[in-house]
């Protein structure tokens, strides 16, 4: 029950870190001007690797966890680390476009 309620929290925190984050980007881009939108997408690119960095220490924390456990709930373990893959995959696709949209700034000053 402990390891159930620590996985739901550290799943609870990265989304709803990941939703602020999008989110207070989103809502400054509207504020900002052209040319600082280079930085603004370079700053956005930089948090969104560190957010996958977290997501891939979390999901090794959780895969350990699944080896080293005992506990009759490893399907409900199994279906958290599918999230939190998902979570993952969404974050890389978005920062691949990042990327994309730096570059394209980059060449078209």
């Amino acid at each position: 029950m402990k390891l159930k309620l620590t996985i739901l929290i550290l799943i609870i925190v990265i989304s709803i870190g990941s939703i602020i984050i999008a989110t207070d980007f989103f809502s400054n881009l509207k504020y900002v001007e052209i040319s600082n939108q280079y930085e603004n997408l370079l700053k956005y690119k930089n948090e969104l690797e560190k957010i996958n960095e977290y997501n891939q220490e979390i999901l090794k924390d959780l895969e350990y966890q699944i080896t080293n456990s005992d506990d009759a709930n490893i399907s409900q373990i199994n279906n958290e680390i599918d999230v939190i893959n998902r979570v993952i995959i969404e974050n890389k696709l978005e920062l691949e476009e990042i990327i994309i949209k730096l570059s394209q700034i980059e060449s078209n000053p």
